[in-house]
């Protein structure tokens, strides 16, 4: 296993980030702790959850996968030391979390103290804002327009920043969280809680955890760049484009039990001709590589400069097994360049 520096934490974290948002939905505590100690003992060292799984998202699976990774913590409380352990507070416009409010420096504090009792352990070393409260141009909304920026209340969104970052203090200064990241933001998110935290002596965002893939790789060049400069870890999620670059959804299949067989909070948005067409031909280099495609997809993401660990996920045991194993071998300069063509075909497929 291989191993990167947290943005400027220092953290040392695995360049597979074990996701855990299935877990208590289509995964139960079983299945839960045999992913979690067959990663550890592949040398996975971080593990990435939040207060809004399982997904689909619920009020009836609401915090169910930070409790059953506290069941296993508690299970096995020597192993807390060897695990770094990011998790995250929903943003706005879920009903039964909050009320479906803001972020607020209040609301942090509640959460971190809600996640900590459901994960059974006195601190968590990555606390992340799960999206901002501002509309972003994540979840498909990427289009020119589709999010107005010009109508949205600059200092208004800082100020609520600020007072996020002193919540976050708060907890610092309690021993609760060590560091803290963002999630499903902007580079103007970044930089402007870096310039807060410098003039107002608060925590730094140290990662940002952003969809990622050769189906949507809207990142690079200029978030990506951004972060290296600025020592923050980019952390890709969604790496396989749920589930599709696996390869099976292509033909309209629906295998029993798939992601894609339960309803979607931001419909199958994913699900388009082009992208239909971009992972058979990522399918069809797979198969020439004597890999998976899934396995070409995952391994593609980690040779991107700027990646720190890519967040994986897996609802079986094979899969998981699979999704590890493509970490293992770099991709041949051949590989890569019959991607190179096929990307700059289907740059943005949806």
């Amino acid at each position: 296993m291989q191993f990167s520096i947290l943005g400027s934490s220092g953290l040392s974290v695995s360049r597979v980030c074990l996701g855990s948002m299935t877990w208590g939905f289509q995964n139960n505590q079983q299945d839960a702790n045999q992913q979690i100690d067959y990663a550890l003992a592949q040398g996975v060292n971080f593990i990435d959850t939040a207060e809004m799984y399982a997904v689909p998202p619920s009020a009836d699976t609401y915090g169910k996968t930070e409790t059953i990774i506290g069941n296993w913590l508690a299970a096995n409380p020597q192993r807390r030391k060897d695990i770094v352990l990011a998790t995250k507070i929903a943003g706005p416009g879920l009903p039964w979390v909050r009320n479906g409010a803001p972020i607020t420096g209040d609301a942090v504090v509640e959460a971190v103290d809600a996640s900590l009792k459901r994960l059974q352990t006195d601190y968590i070393d990555l606390f992340q804002l799960h999206w901002p409260n501002r509309p972003n141009p994540h979840f498909g909304r990427h289009t020119p327009n589709d999010t107005r920026f010009s109508d949205i209340n600059t200092a208004d969104h800082t100020a609520q920043m600020l007072d996020i970052l002193k919540g976050l203090q708060r907890c610092v200064d309690a021993g609760k969280i060590r560091f803290c990241g963002l999630s499903d933001d902007t580079t103007w998110g970044i930089n402007t809680y870096l310039k807060l935290s410098e003039q107002h002596t608060l925590p730094r965002m140290v990662s940002i955890q952003n969809e990622f893939s050769l189906l949507h790789a809207k990142d690079w060049p200029y978030l990506i760049e951004n972060c290296v400069h600025e020592d923050i870890a980019y952390l890709p999620w969604s790496p396989l484009a749920t589930g599709m670059l696996s390869g099976k959804y292509l033909n309209n299949a629906r295998p029993e039990g798939s992601r894609w067989t339960f309803s979607q909070r931001n419909k199958l948005f994913r699900d388009t001709e082009a992208a239909q067409l971009a992972t058979a031909e990522y399918a069809e280099i797979a198969h020439q590589c004597g890999i998976t495609p899934a396995q070409l997809a995952l391994a593609w993401c980690d040779q991107v400069d700027g990646v720190t660990s890519t967040i994986i996920g897996a609802t079986t045991q094979t899969q998981l097994i699979e999704n590890i194993n493509a970490f293992a071998t770099p991709l041949t300069p051949q590989a890569l360049n019959d991607i190179n063509a096929v990307f700059k075909r289907y740059p943005a497929p949806f």
